[in-house]
């Protein structure tokens, strides 16, 4: 079922153009959703197939009926376990799109965002060991004040992780009521909403472990690859954006770039795009989400 409200995907065209479909190929969206990238991939298929991945149970009332089309629920992270479980060790394409879904930010009860009231959730699989919840009422301070301060580059980090650890022995932490109640104290003047998005944003980060995830995720992608395949991935915030601009410079996400004997680079990507790709003004006015992704493609060497 082609369900649009679900998520309005962010520079769909690009995303797939990075692609560069061979119709015969095998291709993986690591980030389903709403099914809007996986649609327009199977298009353009003949023989090929498209393998897709999303944790969260609502992505999969999305699924087309398609012969070549397989969903996979479970997080990216284990992108090469489950390929194989279906005889796939290489692959012509990798597709992901890292921003969290509309339909999870306007779902009250997933508590992602500021605009409902609902529990403090965020989880993006409901079977995730951590809460935002039971991150503010069992993290130590300094791990929040690490959680606030590198996730969300909250300035005053470490007054509102020493504040959470203080409001909390009188009350837990449950609603997002509760916890705003605690946010409009400390946000800066005429800049709550901004303030708020980022706390939130670093809450989730935490909850879903999403950078373990993707460094573990861009890892894997490599090894999948097969020479000329392309990696097309689109991030929302600076933390993904470097990760992401880190393998395809490097093949590596920290250290410095590794040359043979004669000084010739040794990375296993090559940039399609020299500079990120970013939303044209008519989409971030249709689609305000566009406004921060940057796309990144590259092509296995």
């Amino acid at each position: 079922m082609d369900n649009p409200e679900y998520h309005i995907p962010v520079m769909l065209e690009a995303c797939i153009s990075g692609l560069a479909i061979d119709p015969n190929g095998i291709y993986v969206d690591l980030t389903f959703g709403g099914g809007g990238h996986s649609r327009a991939i199977l298009s353009k298929l003949k023989e090929g197939h498209l393998y897709a991945f999303d944790q969260d149970p609502d992505a999969a009332r999305n699924v087309p009926e398609n012969e070549h089309f397989t969903f996979i629920m479970a997080n990216f992270r284990d992108v090469k376990r489950y390929l194989k479980i279906y005889g796939v060790s290489k692959v012509d394409g990798i597709l992901a799109d890292l921003g969290i879904s509309s339909h999870q930010i306007d779902t009250a009860a997933r508590g992602f965002s500021t605009r409902f009231e609902g529990k403090l959730d965020m989880r993006m699989s409901q079977s995730g060991e951590h809460t935002a919840a039971s991150v503010l009422n069992t993290y130590s301070e300094e791990e929040l004040h690490k959680v606030f301060g590198i996730y969300g580059e909250v300035k005053n980090a470490k007054t509102l992780a020493k504040a959470v650890v203080s409001s909390r022995t009188g009350a837990p932490f449950d609603s997002i009521s509760d916890f705003k109640k605690l946010l409009d104290k400390y946000a800066p003047k005429g800049k709550y909403a901004k303030y708020a998005a980022q706390v939130f944003q670093a809450l989730r980060i935490e909850v879903n472990q999403e950078m373990a995830a993707l460094e573990e995720m861009l890892e894997q992608s490599i090894d999948l690859l097969r020479t000329g395949g392309r990696l097309v991935i689109m991030s929302y915030h600076s933390l993904e954006d470097r990760m992401v601009k880190n393998m395809i410079a490097k093949g590596k996400l920290y250290g410095e770039l590794e040359k043979d004997f004669y000084g010739n680079p040794l990375r296993p990507l090559e940039p399609v795009s020299r500079k990120a790709i970013t939303a044209d003004p008519k989409e971030v006015e249709i689609n305000k989400r566009a406004r921060s992704a940057r796309l990144r493609i590259a092509q296995k060497n």
